[in-house]
């Protein structure tokens, strides 16, 4: 099983380790690509403060990113497990899985990235700001450049198991399951259900969906479940104490959230 996750926009600080080495991160084919949006990056935050917040979509608060970035080649880095934080990974809990939950979430689980692409867990990388929305002047949108570069890894990457895709919107453009691959993909709605004097209102909110998502990833990881396609994911996810709804032929579950006034 693979798991593709977003990652946080908010990230830990403080890390004492040695810079990135590129060429030891996972997913070794990435490496060429990352070092181009790394450099286009530092080259862009070395620059022209207002330019690069404009480009980054930082607001006046967050400026001071763009000196980050800047110096991102000698910053100190640390595993992506330590790094990615927010409602998701606070509810995935990856600091308190069990030795054999932690073992299957380092071999199982692939966090996409607007500066490297996709990393596994240990992947040892500094704290950075650059979604995947952002346009960079030499390589343009960056979901874009990297599809481009995902099109041949990411399938292999992918084994022969189930894909359980819960990337946002912006960063599922990186890159697509296509082919036998789409058809053991699942991607994951998240619903609250509010039921008032009988009738029932379905609604997606944000906090919710990344909170069941980070929930939904930590029980399969504990439990040790391997399921190979989205119907066998449904039946897991459901042994596991989740409400799931099929969507027939589309590949998609939607778990819902139930509030009841």
């Amino acid at each position: 099983m693979l798991v593709l996750l977003p990652p946080s926009e908010g990230k830990a600080t403080g890390g004492t380790g040695a810079p990135v080495a590129l060429d030891s991160l996972s997913l070794p084919e990435l490496t060429r690509a990352r070092a181009t949006v790394l450099d286009e990056l530092v080259e862009l935050c070395s620059g022209d403060e207002e330019k690069a917040a404009e480009v980054l979509g930082l607001s006046p608060g967050l400026r001071g990113e763009v000196a980050k970035d800047a110096a991102l080649r000698t910053a100190p880095a640390m595993p992506a497990a330590e790094l990615y934080t927010g409602v998701l990974y606070d509810a995935l809990g990856l600091a308190t899985l069990g030795r054999a939950a932690r073992r299957r979430a380092e071999e199982s689980l692939l966090v996409f990235s607007g500066l490297w692409g996709a990393v596994r867990l240990g992947d040892r990388i500094p704290a950075y700001r650059c979604s995947m929305g952002v346009k960079l002047p030499g390589v343009g949108g960056l979901a874009a450049y990297w599809r481009r570069q995902m099109t041949d890894v990411m399938p292999q990457a992918a084994g022969d198991g189930l894909v359980l895709d819960l990337r946002s919107s912006s960063y599922a453009g990186a890159w697509k399951p296509a082919g036998e691959v789409a058809r053991r993909t699942a991607t994951v709605r998240v619903l609250q259900v509010t039921e008032v004097d009988g009738v029932e209102k379905r609604t997606v909110v944000s906090h919710f969906n990344k909170a069941t998502k980070g929930r939904l990833v930590r029980a399969l990881l504990e439990s040790g479940a391997r399921p190979k396609d989205p119907k066998a994911l449904a039946r897991t996810l459901r042994k596991l104490g989740f409400t799931v709804e099929e969507q027939p032929g589309a590949g998609r579950l939607d778990v819902l959230v139930r509030e009841i006034h």
